[in-house]
């Protein structure tokens, strides 16, 4: 396992990272904790969650983890604000986050999409505070698009206000636009990108056909709304040239479009969700094929 800078901060974090999005949703607290603890064996360092993962049981499960095994201060944890993001709903939600992690502080504090509604100065304004006050160490943004950083990271230069250290874009072999603008813009601006759904939720392990049934419980179940991303032509065609791949090289889709997604410059850590610890093994193993 490697461990790399995020962007211009401190923040060492792991290759992959462990998504927390499916922790008190789909995988029960108990398993989730041996889940983690199985991920943090394994050299994982970074946890991410956020308010909006199953309204908030994500992080009282992380807390419970980082607080029963003593390590809250051997990780980077990572969580987000979710929908509006004005200062009163920003210092709020913070705060509620904070309880249900059990903790003092947040590593990094991101926004989980950007707002169009609330002046960006008043949300960068409010995250800057929060830094001030002790309680997140750095600010990032999720599902920004390199416009939307661009204007961020304008704006904290001209008034001296926080940096956002980092951006959460979704990248996998079907999903690719970030290589248009945003990622050139990272490398610039020395922003860390810490990517998620290499597996394209699951789409991309091929368990998923088209005109076939959907298995009950999977994420495609579970949000439907993926879907319209992924159950399309162009997405069927890139399941059609990974079916390729797999026949050749013997190895399986998981590991294929994980193995690809870390092979990408400019990507700092990939993040993972799992509903058990084989799951975990089989990241192990594409990062070890990788190097």
């Amino acid at each position: 396992m490697q461990y790399r800078n995020l962007g211009r901060s401190d923040l060492s974090v792991s290759q992959i990272g462990m998504g927390c999005v499916t922790f008190g949703r789909e995988v029960n607290p108990q398993s989730s904790l041996s889940i983690m603890d199985h991920a943090f064996e394994l050299g994982i360092t970074l946890f991410d969650t956020a308010e909006a993962y199953a309204a908030g049981e994500s992080e009282r499960v992380v807390g419970e983890w980082m607080h029963s095994r003593k390590t809250r201060d051997k990780i980077v944890l990572a969580t987000k604000i979710n929908g509006t993001l004005t200062r009163q709903r920003i210092i709020a939600s913070a705060e509620a986050s904070l309880k249900r992690l059990k903790t003092d502080y947040i590593d990094l504090l991101q926004t989980h999409v950007w707002d169009d509604l609330t002046p960006f100065a008043e949300t960068l304004e409010a995250l800057t505070s929060l830094v001030n006050a002790g309680k997140v160490r750095h600010i990032g943004c999720s599902n920004y698009s390199g416009l939307q950083l661009a204007r961020a990271l304008s704006l904290s230069r001209t008034a001296g206000l926080s940096r956002m250290i980092s951006v959460q874009p979704p990248y996998n072999l079907v999903q690719r636009g970030i290589e248009t603008d945003l990622l050139p813009l990272c490398a610039a601006e020395n922003i860390g990108v810490i990517s998620y759904s290499p597996l394209a939720a699951g789409f991309l392990t091929g368990k998923y056909r088209r005109g076939a049934a959907i298995p009950a419980g999977t994420r495609f179940d579970v949000i439907p709304a993926h879907q319209e991303i992924y159950f399309t032509e162009h997405g069927y065609q890139v399941l059609t040239q990974l079916d390729q791949e797999v026949a050749t090289t013997n190895r399986s889709h998981a590991e294929l479009a994980l193995s690809w997604v870390l092979r990408q410059p400019g990507i700092t850590s990939v993040l993972i969700g799992a509903r058990n610890e084989q799951q975990i093994h089989q990241a192990i193993e594409s990062v070890n094929r990788v190097h």
